[in-house]
């Protein structure tokens, strides 16, 4: 039995999922932005409807800071919305962020468990701004849109994004299935499917920017599910910026990790594990929650055999 077979096992004895509550939920992070987002264009849309003001004030004072401009030379301006944009839904759009959203519960869900809470943000990012490049790239160089609407058009919502992590769930658990009491469940692929025909079947009227830049955000998804299964994580660099980002103020917990690793680690030229066979179980949970935070493929070799001879002392 290798060592991907002994942690699914063991898995099975003691699973641990990311709860509503807990710290760290990317997941839940998602759909905190999207809906703190979408609240306050909806404040504003109410507040300027309140002074009589015209939408046409409110897209221009409000919206246009938020979506993403179809025109290259509007975007060089603004070039946050390219975030931005996959984050904002205008308050006329309540049933497709209601959609989404669920949408993004069911893939987001199950790719915390397969590949670690750590890889929902990146390939949600990486989906985004794909299709949000796709989606200038097709105003400025088709020629019907660029003399069309080139000036008045704009990008807003998560569809790309969440594309991105359906099609990376996908690929990555290809044999999974919801619904198991139901007959033998609903392959995952079929749910896939049936997203897509949903999500392209609400812009088929749109033009074909927006529908490319949906597609970009499924070859996001894909291009990073196909590189991680090679062993090459795209989401390393962007964690570690905010690990930076988060600890670059306050230098003295640094210090306490690195005196807490010489403490417990680098004391008398030994490996703790190794000395002992037993292991108690606030070491076993810490392993556990860094596969669900990072993934199987993360753990290093000491974490490996005490997983090991954890699982073959359950099954005695």
């Amino acid at each position: 039995m290798g060592e991907a077979e002994r942690y699914i096992e063991y898995k099975h004895l003691k699973k641990k999922k990311f709860t509503l509550g807990q710290d760290n939920n990317a997941l839940m992070a998602l759909v905190a932005l999207n809906v703190i987002f979408f609240l306050l264009l909806l404040l504003l849309q109410v507040v300027y409807n309140f002074y009589q003001q015209t939408p046409e004030s409110y897209n221009t004072s409000v919206v246009e800071w938020f979506e993403l401009p179809a025109s290259f030379s509007r975007f060089m301006e603004r070039p946050w919305t390219l975030l931005t944009y996959m984050f904002s839904d205008t308050s006329i759009a309540l049933m497709r962020i209601f959609s989404n959203m669920l949408w993004l519960w069911a893939f987001g869900s199950l790719m915390q468990q397969i590949s670690g809470n750590d890889k929902l943000i990146p390939v949600y990012i990486y989906g985004g701004v794909l299709g949000g490049l796709f989606f200038i790239a097709a105003n400025q160089l088709i020629p019907q849109l660029y003399n069309n609407n080139i000036k008045a058009a704009a990008l807003v919502g998560a569809n790309a994004s969440i594309l991105a992590l359906a099609t990376a769930t996908t690929f990555l658990s290809p044999n999974h299935r919801f619904f198991t009491h139901i007959r033998k469940g609903i392959p995952i692929w079929v749910l896939l499917i049936i997203y897509f025909l949903i999500d392209f079947g609400g812009i088929v009227k749109m033009n074909s920017a927006v529908i490319l830049s949906h597609f970009g955000g499924i070859i996001a998804g894909f291009v990073f599910a196909f590189f991680l299964e090679k062993g090459k994580d795209g989401s390393l660099w962007m964690n570690a910026f905010y690990d930076w980002i988060t600890t670059v103020f306050s230098p003295s917990e640094k210090k306490d990790l690195s005196v807490k690793h010489k403490l417990f680690y680098d004391s008398r030229n030994r490996e703790p594990f190794s000395k002992s066979a037993l292991f108690n179980q606030a070491r076993i949970d810490e392993i556990l929650d860094k596969i669900n935070t990072e993934g199987y493929g993360s753990l290093t070799e000491e974490e490996k055999e005490i997983l090991k001879k954890t699982s073959e002392d359950e099954s005695i």
